[in-house]
């Protein structure tokens, strides 16, 4: 599924491939892609007619924002985008197509079909499923130490599941909350409630740190991600732990543990995470140096350049 960096690569290509484009009508035909409206032929006659102005996102969703609408989008495990001459052959699995009025189209291709589609007017959707209940933007300037202490410090479960709620903290997926555990020298199974402030100091600026780093790099190529202009994300070679199990500990060299926490498979260095919640770890040296993460500016937009089949997948 895509975290955070790889929704924010898709945002930035598909603001330089769509943003200006008048929709002349819409071609649906997965059904249950769409969430609301019920109806999926208002869904298509509604969008006709639009333009799109902008493309945000919150947390892992996209916010596609037109005049008038805003359509909210979830890719899952296999959703991709791709912008499309109207006369290039559809591809198998391309369940919802956007045709705009300059002969190119918008399409959305999911093999898994677990994506999901909702149409709301501007500024109903954060009220209402899916966008409702989303936690704090941790590369927003809102997320602060006090605003991520307030959100976990009182939490009984482990950090790991409680990093990945959500409702807490949104965006972090098992990539990158391995890897901002690692950073901070944090054990996956202590309690949230466990950590003291100087912990989660570490841990906040681990956040932002492996995020700054991934949105910088495109994101990560675990599987089938690709940006728009159809290139891989390339944060996959900057892992520090997740996917390294029994390879050394890059800042020990102690072998790389995979357990499970929370029904997730995790990945953690049982020297640098001590159990115990030791004050150890390449985060805590990290921020010793000097070194302070700082959230990138996400208004910046990717090249407009398009190419056949580029799609934007995760």
């Amino acid at each position: 599924m895509p975290e955070l960096p790889e929704v924010e690569t898709v945002r930035r290509t598909l603001t330089g491939l769509i943003v200006g484009k008048k929709i002349q009508s819409v071609t649906v035909s997965l059904p249950r892609i769409v969430q609301r409206p019920d109806d999926i032929r208002q869904f298509e006659m509604e969008l006709a007619g639009h333009v799109i102005q902008d493309v945000g996102r919150r947390g892992k969703f996209l916010r596609i924002i037109m005049d008038g609408l805003v359509l909210v989008s979830h890719l899952r495990m296999e959703g991709r985008y791709g912008v499309y001459r109207n006369d290039e052959p559809v591809e198998k699995h391309t369940h919802v197509i956007f045709h705009f009025t300059d002969g190119t189209e918008l399409r959305y291709k999911d093999v898994r079909q677990f994506g999901t589609m909702h149409l709301f007017l501007p500024g109903e959707e954060f009220n209402n499923k899916p966008l409702a209940k989303l936690g704090l933007e941790p590369l927003d300037e809102s997320f602060s130490p006090e605003t991520f202490r307030k959100a976990i410090a009182r939490r009984t479960t482990k950090i790991k599941p409680a990093l990945l709620n959500q409702e807490y903290v949104v965006g972090l997926g098992n990539i990158y909350v391995d890897e901002s555990l690692f950073r901070a020298g944090i054990h996956p199974e202590l309690p949230a409630n466990s950590l003291d402030d100087e912990q989660l100091e570490r841990l906040y600026e681990a956040i932002l740190a492996t995020l700054t780093e991934a949105v910088e790099a495109g994101g990560a190529s675990i599987k089938s991600y690709v940006n728009g202009q159809g290139e891989m994300g390339m944060f996959q070679q900057a892992l520090r732990v997740y996917g390294r199990q029994g390879e050394p500990c890059l800042n020990c060299g102690q072998p790389v543990e995979k357990t499970v926490v929370g029904g997730r498979g995790t990945h953690f260095c049982p020297n640098c995470q001590p159990p115990g919640g030791g004050k150890t770890g390449p985060a805590r040296r990290e921020a010793s140096s000097g070194r302070t993460a700082k959230p990138p500016k996400l208004a910046a937009n990717a090249s407009s350049r398009s190419k056949s089949g580029n799609g934007v997948s995760a």
